[in-house]
């Protein structure tokens, strides 16, 4: 049977706004199940309302997690599991940034655990769901910042210097490291891993950049900005399109499958990122699906 989203049940991090909000509407038009996940239990339930209105569908479910938090992490997956009997697209949208540098609770570095860490622990958690609802998708929204992106496991939470561009940039390498790998893990199990560049999308992650910043992001960077609405197609099209079935290991940018950068193309540096991830969150360094 060809692929289709109708039906389907979908997990959204990050959707109470932005390109996560927007993926859910789309989803939700196209008839499939969605599971939207949020931080705020105010904007969550606010995202929900908006989403059902504007989709016409009703069938929109929402769960609470703060991807900072590990012990948040887990909950949230062990909540999903609760209600859900079937998991069949996972949309790894969750991200931020910060002006300066700020541990967790966990001791990570904020940025690199809600970009990388948080989607990594969810995504493992859940790998037994979405193997037994083969054939299944997940989706990681990187960015083309991953081309300026460096990985040193000597100081992976900055603590020799903190700059903001350096630290987002880290975690959208580790985005686009994590895929691909996890993409060579899956291999015949039915479920593919991709990411994504989805544009300059003109949505507010960067309310938390300094304010010597936001004038550069505006003059330099506002112009090419393309509509949130944009930037959601793309992330529904690694979804939802029929045609990119069996398609896994690939990297999109605005819709087209591109290469990544020379250092996201390592096979040893994302098999070293995945075994350090693994340790940072608890699991064990070789976690087999399902």
């Amino acid at each position: 049977m060809a692929w289709q989203v109708r039906g389907s049940t979908v997990l959204v991090t990050g959707a109470t706004g932005g390109l996560g909000l927007e993926a859910s509407v789309e989803l939700a038009r196209l008839g499939a199940r969605v599971v939207m996940v949020g931080r705020d239990p105010s904007r969550t339930a606010s995202a929900r309302t908006t989403v059902a209105a504007r989709s016409g569908s009703d069938d929109v479910a929402t769960l609470l997690c703060d991807f900072e938090s590990q012990v948040a992490v887990r909950a949230l997956a062990a909540d999903f599991r609760a209600r859900h009997r079937r998991l069949d697209v996972l949309v790894n949208n969750v991200g931020g940034v910060n002006k300066a540098r700020r541990v967790t609770a966990d001791g990570i570095e904020a940025t690199f655990a809600v970009n990388h860490l948080g989607p990594f622990l969810l995504t493992n958690l859940l790998l037994g769901l979405l193997v037994d609802s083969a054939p299944a998708r997940i989706v990681t929204v990187a960015s083309v910042g991953h081309r300026r992106g460096t990985l040193d496991f000597d100081d992976l939470g900055l603590e020799r210097g903190y700059w903001i561009m350096k630290a987002y940039a880290r975690s959208k390498l580790a985005n686009v490291l994590f895929a691909s790998e996890l993409a060579r893990r899956l291999a015949g199990a039915g479920v593919s891993s991709n990411s994504l560049h989805p544009g300059s999308v003109a949505t507010n992650i960067w309310s938390g950049a300094p304010l010597w910043a936001r004038p550069v992001v505006n003059l330099f960077y506002r112009p090419f900005f393309i509509s949130v609405e944009q930037g959601a197609s793309y992330v529904v099209q690694l979804a939802a399109d029929p045609a990119l079935e069996g398609v896994s290991g690939a990297y999109f940018e605005k819709g087209r499958r591109v290469p990544t950068s020379a250092l996201a193309q390592d096979d040893g540096l994302a098999r070293r990122l995945w075994d350090v991830s693994a340790a940072m969150v608890g699991l064990p360094t070789s976690t087999p699906p399902g």
